[in-house]
């Protein structure tokens, strides 16, 4: 008979508190198999079993507090792990192979080392993208049976910021598919048992020299797997902040409410006898970081829960997808951060109108909005605090001496923004024809992470669907975002007579930290009367 001990759990974690027994006595566990579901500082985590048997005895119950190393639940006729447990294999760092039991020859190798051959493999989700940990598994492209090549795309993966396709980085023959649609996966989870794997370079699987493959070749069946796991990767040493004290004295009502105001309380300064720290005390540090934000940081606001309101009338509820979440949170964050200042203006596009329809043919529509990025680039060099951010924790203005534009685009699965890059140097039609494909692509869910990325200003253009006027909301880090409404013809007094005029209103919206009213009105007021001339734009490369 053994004891099952809580495992590492992560840097700087030492305990949490037991939310779910997954097991019960008399139960069979295999390695692997999750076994409790535990609350930790930062996350909820399943804990993953790292010997085999029968469960005794369970040592603990719902609601205790339990620390790295305690006994959880004996076993009877267990077997001890043959490798470290889940939690230590995730903590390992690349650089650092475990030493206390050599592995075979075999599962010594690199990832992108020579063929391993024999047995079998599992391959791990690889990196996404910057700061993108998980997403939803959208298709599966691949079966039990399958060959797999290099550079084969084997899944189809949903982000918070787009679907990307996921390619393979091994060779090797599938031998079971361990995920399944719709389910959410993180960066490094096996998603499929490989027989006779053989891993690719770094540079073939298009990773930057030196940066170590994501797929886990060399990890054997019979190592218990992470799968399970929930937490969260440890952070990097650069940004993580190493917490006062490891034991802290705090009752876990008092945890829950750090938990809930986003405070490591590892950080806070306990009031009572030998330092014990009470709700007041998480109080009153939470009133301190407040007070001590930087000006113009923003400060997050708590959701209010809904009331019943299905008392009125029956009602559906459904999840929103990654896109509509991560929408509403950076738009939030956004709004609630920027000062936003909105001035509106109507341009005359009767000439642009007929010149857009003279290089429009049957097989190539041109829509206005080629024209007007064009336009805006141009204005951007003319008013460089318009391409700028804002680091309000530096008290730094940031100007780029680069031009991409955003443009909006509607999808069936929310608003996507990606990036036209550097258009100041492309022409009209260059332009055209990139925002189609651009476009084309967002709808068809084919949209990178890179295509996401790095804008300067963004375009909003609702002239397709109507109305008249908007604010539209910057699409931070930028500083400004233009709204184009739907052109209509007007009578303007031209000359001494009105005369029907195909008159576009925009709505600008800039950020009033760095662009004061006067600058925006000069901004619009140059965009306008450069659209009115469009004989001075370049259509051709």
């Amino acid at each position: 008979m053994a004891d099952f001990k809580l495992p590492e759990l992560g840097e700087n974690i030492t305990q949490g508190t037991v939310t779910k027994i997954l097991v019960k006595s008399g139960e069979t566990v295999k390695k692997g198999q999750n076994v409790l579901e535990l609350e930790t500082d930062k996350a909820v985590l399943e804990v993953p079993c790292s010997i085999e048997g029968v469960v005794g005895e369970i040592l603990v119950q719902n609601g205790a507090v339990v620390k790295v190393g305690q006994a959880i639940f004996t076993v009877n006729g267990s077997s001890p792990a043959a490798a470290p447990s889940a939690f230590a294999q995730q903590k390992a760092s690349p650089a650092k192979p475990e030493t206390k039991t050599p592995p075979p020859p075999q599962a010594a190798k690199s990832p992108s080392a020579a063929p391993v051959s024999g047995g079998v493999f599992e391959m791990t989700l690889p990196a996404l993208g910057e700061n993108i940990e998980k997403g939803t598994v959208t298709k599966i492209y691949v079966k039990a049976g399958d060959r797999l090549d290099k550079g084969k795309n084997i899944l189809e993966v949903e982000t918070d910021k787009a679907v990307l396709d996921v390619p393979s980085i091994i060779e090797g023959v599938v031998k079971e598919v361990l995920i399944q649609s719709g389910t959410v996966i993180k960066v490094g989870q096996p998603i499929f048992k490989i027989e006779g794997a053989v891993s690719a370079p770094a540079q073939a699987q298009g990773l930057p020299t030196g940066e170590q493959s994501p797929v886990s070749v060399p990890k054997q069946v019979s190592v218990p797997s992470s799968s399970g796991v929930e937490g969260n990767p440890p952070s990097s040493p650069s940004s993580a902040i190493p917490p006062v004290r490891k034991d802290v004295p705090a009752a876990p009502s008092v945890r829950l409410l750090a938990r809930e105001l986003g405070i490591d309380i590892g950080q806070v300064q306990g009031s009572g006898p030998g330092g014990r720290i009470s709700a007041a005390d998480v109080k009153a540090y939470c009133k301190m970081l407040n007070t001590s934000r930087p000006a113009g940081g923003g400060v997050g606001i708590a959701p209010q829960a809904l009331p019943d309101l299905s008392k009125w009338g029956p009602v559906q509820r459904s999840a929103m997808s990654n896109v509509r979440k991560k929408t509403a949170e950076h738009l939030s964050m956004a709004w609630n951060t920027i000062p936003h200042v909105t001035q509106f203006d109507k341009v005359d596009i009767t000439e642009l109108e007929k010149l857009r329809k003279s290089i429009s043919g049957t097989n190539k529509k041109i829509s206005v909005t080629p024209f007007i990025i064009k336009v805006v680039a141009e204005a951007l060099k003319k008013f460089p605090q318009f391409n700028s951010s804002v680091d309000m924790a530096t008290r730094e203005i940031v100007l780029k001496d680069y031009v991409n534009i955003g443009v909006a685009v509607d999808t069936d699965r929310g608003l996507l923004v990606p990036v036209l890059k550097n258009v100041d140097k492309m022409s009209i039609l260059q332009i055209s024809d990139e925002l189609a494909a651009m476009a084309e692509r967002a709808r068809l869910r084919k949209t990178t992470i890179e295509e996401m990325q790095g804008g300067c200003f963004t375009i909003s253009n609702l002239g397709g669907i109507g109305g008249t006027y908007f604010t539209p909301i910057i699409n931070w880090p930028e500083v400004a975002i233009l709204g184009v409404s739907r052109g209509a013809m007007e009578q303007v007094y031209v000359d001494g007579q009105f005369v029907p005029r195909l008159m576009l209103p925009l709505s600008l919206s800039y950020d009033h930290r760095i662009i004061d009213g006067a600058d925006g009105a000069r901004f619009i007021r140059w965009v306008v009367e450069a659209i009115q001339q469009p004989f001075l734009l370049e259509l051709k490369p």
